[in-house]
């Protein structure tokens, strides 16, 4: 290989002496060094670009064996992220580093320092964008791999490098151009450390809170979230370092800061939807006024329904037995006794555990809260075993619309406000 160099060299000597000797010929008197750097700096470009050609399409060439994302996944995902254009860069910049002087040997020894620090700042220019590429490979082979969590950890990490490289390649470059030592810049940066730290607060936070919710896997793109503290319900379209996207089910775009992810209430849905579930929980008010016990005439009526049929008939019959051992039996206070409220009850949870659009896996409660100055809620807890929205919503009014109808039966008064006109 070196001496492969070296014979390249000899050959660009050569004809770069007899170029120097023709131009110096055509050249206006004292202006011949003009021509000559236009020439040399114009041939240097040409060579670099037809290497970088040259070695892109060999290069590229040879990964388009690889496309099989699923055998080659590691260099798929290197080949999507163009990291082997970086390479070819490279590889021409050191080549023409090492040719430069090969033409006009001996001469325009002023243009030396300049093409060398032209060099080296196209390699640290290289070397820069080859570390974002890289993080652009390691998202699309975690892409590949549909490790969403992964994903997500890539994004803040990378956003935190580029962030830090671009601040860190700016100072390689400037001591690239103007020759200076990095330790100069480097250690006067101490005295400002604390206002940097404050400037980068939220990409810090950021950092942070990507690193964390990709290890606890507790989000990712595409959950469904709600957060309480900004009235938001949608899916979450992307997680940058500074800010995560939702789009809300009201067609609009939402943007909060990432770190808030780390910092507020979260609620995910996700696992909801996937389960194919979803809660339903909810109250109806009714009049206290309207509870009685029930007589043995209403009993009677209301055995003719068929989901408490049953339970009328076992519970008459226990009350029965219990009233017999019980002074003043006839009173109706005395002893246990049937409430249409109570009766209502028990007809709700059969309904619910009789619905087929209820999951019968998961919990199905019918039961009282604590009385308000509106009266008394009877609240219905239960799954729905879908979970789309739309759907969702109708299997819910369903049921309420059938409580609400069915409570008239048993004598209950449901709470709402009157209006005097």
């Amino acid at each position: 290989m070196k001496d492969e160099i070296k014979d390249t060299k000899s050959f660009f000597q050569e004809i770069s002496e007899q170029l120097y000797i023709y131009i110096s010929k055509i050249s206006p008197t004292g202006l011949d060094w003009v021509f000559h750097i236009i020439v040399k700096l114009g041939l240097l470009i040409a060579i670099f670009l037809l290497l970088d050609f040259i070695f892109k399409i060999i290069i590229n060439y040879t990964f388009r064996f690889f496309h099989n994302e699923n055998r080659f996944p590691v260099l798929k995902s290197i080949y999507q992220s163009r990291i082997t254009n970086s390479v070819a860069h490279f590889i021409a910049l050191v080549i023409i580093g090492s040719l430069h002087e090969s033409i006009f040997v001996g001469a325009l020894k002023q243009t030396t320092i300049f093409i060398i620090r032209c060099v080296n700042l196209g390699l640290v220019l290289v070397l820069a964008g080859m570390l974002y590429r890289s993080l652009t490979a390691f998202r699309n082979y975690f892409t590949i791999q549909q490790d969403y969590y992964k994903v997500m950890a890539i994004n803040a990490i990378s956003e935190t490098v580029k962030i830090l490289g671009i601040f860190l390649f700016t100072i390689v470059s400037i001591c690239v151009i103007f020759g200076i030592k990095g330790t100069t810049i480097v250690g006067s940066l101490g005295a400002i450390t604390a206002v940097l730290v404050l400037v980068f607060r939220d990409t810090i936070l950021g950092f942070v809170t990507g690193i964390h919710v990709a290890t606890s896997k507790s989000l990712k793109v595409g959950d469904w979230i709600g957060i309480p503290k900004y009235n938001i319900e949608g899916n979450i379209l992307d997680i940058s370092l500074l800010t995560t996207k939702i789009a809300n089910f009201d067609k609009t775009i939402s943007s909060i800061p990432t770190y808030d992810l780390l910092t507020t209430e979260i609620k995910n849905l996700q696992v909801m939807s996937e389960s194919n579930t979803r809660r339903i929980k909810k109250s109806i008010f009714f009049n206290i006024n309207s509870f009685k016990f029930l007589s043995n005439e209403e009993i009677e009526r209301l055995k003719e329904i068929n989901l408490i049929s049953d339970y009328l008939h076992e519970k008459t019959s226990e009350i029965s037995q219990e009233k017999e051992s019980i002074e003043h039996n006839d009173k109706i206070i005395n002893g246990r006794q049937l409430t249409n409220i109570g009766v209502f009850r028990h007809y709700a949870q059969k309904y619910l555990e009789n619905d087929a659009e209820i999951d019968k896996d998961s919990p199905i409660m019918v039961r009282q809260l604590e009385i308000t100055p509106q009266g008394l809620p009877l609240e219905v807890y239960c799954f729905a075993n879908d979970s789309q929205w739309i759907r969702f919503e109708q299997i819910q009014a369903d049921i309420f619309d059938h409580l609400l109808v069915a409570s008239k039966e048993f004598d209950l008064q449901i709470m709402q406000i009157s209006v005097k006109v």
